[in-house]
């Protein structure tokens, strides 16, 4: 035969051709397509195969070879993602050893030993994967249930205050009660009060909103989205998961722009994070973060700000024309190309800096835009996550209001896990180079990955959170995806007619 066979033995199916083929059938547990894998198509060519008696090599090769490649595009999407991240912007790219892990699993799932196991035992193992994963089947339940046949009934006065009465608390109970945000027992009355408000608290909270209780529009539009969306949010996310690198490595931090959350890992295996934050990411209009991966290798205590060219021209130039001390107010300095460095305008400063003869940046300083400590993973963006004199922006719900950096909470915790391995570098010290006002760079023994990702769907502390699209990315990414399977249904129509081939 021109090609080893994998699942067929002197031109009858292997044991394994049907178990690969159950495996395959079960290939939307995990977010994907069924139809994406031809296995009606397969099941038929192998089944025409049996009952016509086919010897002829050829085409029992050629059925080896559709099984094998069905096989192999399931556990790359299952492991890497259906689509390259890349096409958006995200710059993420597969392990060096991608295509080798593919064949081993493809020769595992075809070894005559190989355990008749469904589909979660060939996809990732880590826990925000299988989270994601649970929530998507127990969302899949809720198609179709009574609770979302008929609309809430509209809020009176377009806002529902604890002790009002409300005609729509059985529904909003019900519906509370199916998304686990409060228990299946709950009695209700005329008013909208007690548990019920606690409940819709719990539901704010998981939704990206203010958990004050008060069913205003936002609310009581979230709650009407229904199951089916949610199921595809899911798989939106399943696929995000899969693009991003560095799942498997320890020490990692990750930080997801939709959530405004930053976690950081010491362990890869439970997949719980060791230290979380809140953090402020892009303006979703003007300034978004970009999407990647890194390797940090600098922590720098008491930063000057280099005033980037973009922000100093739309915002720093301006201000300066209109009030010229605000340069001395805000602690800025200029800096000429040769290096010398000056505190005060002078005539024609302006026009140089216009033209890129000289640069503005900021001395370290509690009015400092980076704060006291600055963490360092070069990129092409200059991107990095730093610390912040506007604290007070942590308090709201949603924060994308940066120019594209990544403000951090809690920038002593974050220092302690980064310089971790670091024995000399105390939480004392730590403290102490970030306020002695005098910028220090420290080299990083071990480089630490981080990811910049993007997920509107995420399980955190064994709840499922959906978040808002801020930057609009949901919609390319599903538009996307029903291309590829449109395309690869033309691929399906092809094996069908191979099955009709065997059936000769």
């Amino acid at each position: 035969m021109p090609d080893r066979l994998l699942w067929f033995a002197q031109a009858a199916p292997t044991p394994a051709s049907e178990r690969v083929l159950r495996v395959l059938s079960q290939a939307s547990a995990d977010g994907l397509e069924v139809s994406d894998y031809a296995v009606e198509e397969l099941r038929l060519a192998i089944a025409n195969s049996v009952r016509s008696g086919v010897q002829e090599e050829e085409r029992v090769a050629r059925l080896d070879r559709a099984i094998s490649t069905a096989v192999r595009r399931y556990l790359s999407d299952l492991h890497g993602g259906r689509l390259d991240p890349r096409q958006f912007g995200m710059r993420y790219s597969r392990s060096a050893d991608f295509d080798q892990l593919i064949e081993r699993r493809l020769e595992e799932l075809a070894g005559e030993a190989a355990p008749d196991r469904g589909a979660s035992h060939h996809g990732p193992r880590a826990l925000p994967y299988s989270e994601l994963r649970q929530a998507l089947a127990d969302y899949r339940g809720l198609v179709g249930n009574e609770a979302f046949r008929q609309a809430l009934p509209p809020l009176p006065g377009g806002r529902l205050r604890p002790g009002q009465p409300y005609g729509g608390t059985a529904l909003l109970a019900r519906r509370l009660a199916l998304f686990a945000d409060l228990p299946g027992n709950t009695a209700t009355t005329t008013r909208y009060e007690g548990k019920l408000v606690d409940g819709v608290k719990s539901f704010q909270a998981r939704h990206g909103l203010y958990p004050d209780g008060v069913l205003g529009k936002d609310t009581w539009l979230q709650l009407e989205v229904r199951p089916e969306a949610r199921v595809r949010q899911i798989e939106l996310a399943l696929e995000r998961w899969r693009w991003l690198p560095h799942r498997d490595v320890e020490r990692r931090i990750v930080v997801n722009v939709p959530e405004f959350m930053l976690d950081a890992y010491t362990a890869a295996e439970d997949g719980k994070p060791a230290l979380s934050m809140r953090v402020i990411v892009g303006n979703a209009r003007k300034t978004r973060t970009p999407l990647f991966s890194g390797e940090m290798r600098f922590v720098e205590f008491s930063p000057y700000w280099n005033v980037p060219p973009s922000i100093a021209h739309s915002e720093t130039l301006p201000r300066l024309r209109r009030d010229p001390g605000y340069l001395t107010r805000q602690g800025f300095e200029l800096v000429t190309s040769e290096g010398k460095v000056l505190t005060t305008l002078s005539e024609g400063d302006l026009e140089a800096i216009e033209r890129g003869r000289m640069r503005i940046r900021q001395r370290p300083g509690a009015s400092n835009a980076l704060g006291d400590i600055k963490f360092v993973f070069p990129n092409p963006d200059n991107i990095y996550l730093h610390h912040t004199s506007t604290r007070q922006l942590f308090k709201r719900e949603r924060r994308d209001f940066s120019h594209g950096c990544i403000r951090v909470e809690a920038p002593v915790e974050l220092a302690k896990f980064v310089l971790a391995g670091e024995a000399e570098w105390t939480g004392e010290r730590i403290v102490q180079a970030m306020r002695r006002g005098k910028s220090m760079t420290v080299r990083l023994g071990e480089t630490l990955p981080v990811i910049i990702g993007y997920s509107t769907a995420v399980v955190r502390d064994g709840r499922v959170h959906f978040l808002p699209d801020i930057y609009g990315y949901d919609a390319a990414l599903g538009e996307a995806l029903q291309r590829r399977s449109a395309g690869l249904r033309g691929e399906a129509a092809r094996l069908r007619k191979l099955g009709i081939e065997f059936d000769n």
